[in-house]
């Protein structure tokens, strides 16, 4: 939480959420407590800087992998199954936006919309009235096949979106456990600020 309140109060990225932070707070000059504070009461400015992370291709995961040597080796196997899960919220990751908010949706839009634009071409342009039936049937049926594509996509997020849930949980209890025993640090594996933000 501390990194994503950094981040908003510093990184131009986030300045669209910055601002809806300073006007929650009623005040332009913020301290880095302040917008922790404003995050916390407010959970959907955290979802706003999810998202924005997930759309540009940086992780809400801010934990690193553990690394070898550094828990006792009678831990080993627990730390490789943390970093697999590690491995898995990352890739997973992108499933967790809406669908009707992720860029696929977006895409099959997008070739709706280049299908629409030949069709009109090939009829107006190129003096094909006498085929426009045809035509305008292969544009419906474009649009039953790009119907079908968004269902399957949207089952596809909901189904890695469970698995990221499930595969989260599974993981904070595991950190929880390590650090319970005290064999691992968690603030220790904490990432305090992205690279590709540096």
């Amino acid at each position: 939480m501390s990194r994503a309140a950094a981040e908003i109060q510093t990184v131009g990225l986030y300045d669209l959420i910055f601002q809806d932070v300073q006007k929650i707070a009623g005040k332009q000059d913020l301290s880095e407590s302040e917008v922790l504070r404003i995050i916390e009461e407010n959970p959907a400015i955290l979802e706003e800087y999810k998202q924005i992370n997930v759309e540009y291709n940086l992780s809400n995961i801010h934990l690193r992998d553990i690394l070898p040597g550094e828990m006792d080796e009678s831990f080993l196997k627990e730390a490789q199954a943390i970093n697999k899960n590690l491995n898995t919220l990352r890739k997973l990751e992108k499933y967790t936006l809406d669908f009707e908010q992720s860029s696929t949706l977006i895409i099959i839009f997008s070739v709706e919309f280049f299908v629409l634009f030949s069709v009109q071409y090939f009829i107006v342009l190129l003096n094909l009235k006498e085929w426009q039936l045809e035509i305008y049937g292969v544009f419906a049926l474009s649009i039953f096949i790009a119907w079908r594509y968004a269902q399957k996509e949207k089952r596809k997020y909901f189904k890695n979106n469970n698995i990221f849930q499930k595969v989260y949980d599974e993981t904070l209890k595991m950190l929880n456990v390590l650090q319970t025993k005290g064999c691992i640090d968690i603030s220790d594996m904490t990432i305090r600020e992205c690279q590709e933000h540096v």
